[in-house]
Parts: C-alpha cells; structure tokens; sequence
C-alpha cells in the first residue's frame, strides 16, 4: 500500500522530529510513503481566525497537493477532524468538489491508520518511562479515537501508562480561544498539567502537537517536572 504523508505547519515548522518519526513509523508498518515537499496548511488557523476565504485558498492548494487516490496520513488529530469537518463546507459545489470527497474519505490520523486500516500495533519499540495520555478534543470528540493510541502505547517495551484524572478535560490550545480568552485558555493548560503530575509520569504523551506546544509552555514557565511527546517519537524508540 502506497500513503502520502501530511506534515502540519504546527509540526513542520516547530516540531519536525516528529514528522521525521511518523516516517518512520509508517515505513516500519509496511506500507510505502510518499513525502509532497510542496505542501502546505490545510487552512485549519485561518478558518478558526474567522479568514474564511484565504482558508478556502489554502484548501485549494492542499487538496491539489494529494492528488493520489489513496489514504493521506497526519499526525494530527486537529487537522485531519478539521478536514472531515469543513471541508464539505468550504467546497461543496466548487471546482474541488470531486477533491474535497476523495480527500475525506481518504484522510487519517496516524493512530487510525496504523490500528484500523493496517492493524499494525506493535513496532518493537522500547521507552522506559511513567506515561500518562492526552485525549485532544479533535481525537475523541471529533474522530472517536483514544482506544488506538493506547493500544500502540500497550505494546512498547518498559512503558507504563497511568490514567490522569478527566482526561477528557480540554487542555485550551485551541486556537480561537488562546486569542480571545488568554487567561481561560492558560488556566485550562495547568489544571491538565497539574492532573497530568499527580500520576507521578514522566511525559504527557498525544496525537496532537497543537495541544502538546500548549502544555509545554506552561510546563516550561513554571518548571516543572514533566515532559511532553508526541506518540510518533514514542513508537520510534528503541529501534532507530
């Protein structure tokens, strides 16, 4: 099987290790991935932001990028609902009607790709630390996914996963509100953060940088003992 990986801004230009890993980690899942190096945003912060046609512009682009006809693989749960979610919105009736159909039915979040379309879970993978997980609101509430990524995180070597407490809870990295409600969006960061250390883990660990960018700045600003990862870089340990 052929995929074509989908690097979101967020990750190509703030956090490229992780696209390096979700490589990886597709190839070791035997499929064969192709790597568009023109590709851009989805349109995800402009739609957000209220630009709705400079959105629509970026859509253009992003769906003339993925012209293959086969699946299109992000590690990002936020961009991959956002597709599903808004783009039957944005081009329904345009010139990228046939695109915009192929596209979702075609996208996938890198944890529902590797258990529901490859039923690939375990990729010898070793990281020896106390985890606890992050179900981003785009992951479970979006796309119904959470049992996935604790599925790929059962089968990695030395790797013990405990339950924070409301770890349904919205940790505020959305994007609208962290602009218009700063001081709400900072508060819900450190009582995830705080839930997040009351486990005794190591690392948070995601499917989505977005929400992990946001809980490592506070993490950062108050130095505190805990890390965040992506869970790419989490199945890409042990064995590169």
């Amino acid at each position: 099987m052929k995929v074509e990986l989908f690097v979101p801004c967020v990750i190509d230009q703030f956090f490229p290790e992780v696209a390096i890993d979700t490589f990886k980690v597709l190839k070791r899942s035997d499929v064969d991935v192709e790597y568009n190096p023109e590709q851009t945003c989805c349109g995800r912060f402009a739609y957000h932001s209220g630009f709705v046609e400079e959105a629509k512009e970026l859509g253009d682009k992003f769906l003339n990028d993925f012209a293959y006809e086969g699946p299109v693989v992000a590690p990002s749960a936020a961009c991959v609902h956002y597709i599903r979610k808004h783009y039957p919105e944005l081009f329904f009736n345009t010139a990228n009607h046939l695109n915009y159909k192929r596209m979702v039915a075609n996208i996938y979040e890198l944890t529902d790709f590797l258990v529901n379309q490859v039923h690939f879970v375990d990729f010898g993978a070793e990281f020896p630390f106390k985890v606890t997980f992050h179900d981003s609101c785009s992951a479970l509430r979006g796309l119904g996914l959470g049992k996935e990524a604790r599925l790929l995180l059962s089968k990695v070597r030395g790797l013990e996963l405990v339950e924070m407490k409301q770890t349904d809870m919205c940790c505020g990295a959305d994007f609208s509100l962290r602009a218009n409600h700063v001081t709400l969006a900072e508060g819900m960061a450190a009582h995830k953060v705080r839930n997040a250390l009351n486990t005794g883990a190591e690392y948070i660990v995601s499917t989505d940088m977005t929400c992990l960018m946001h809980q490592k700045a506070y993490i950062e600003m108050e130095g505190l003992p805990i890390k965040v990862i992506h869970i790419a870089q989490v199945l890409a340990s042990g064995w590169i």
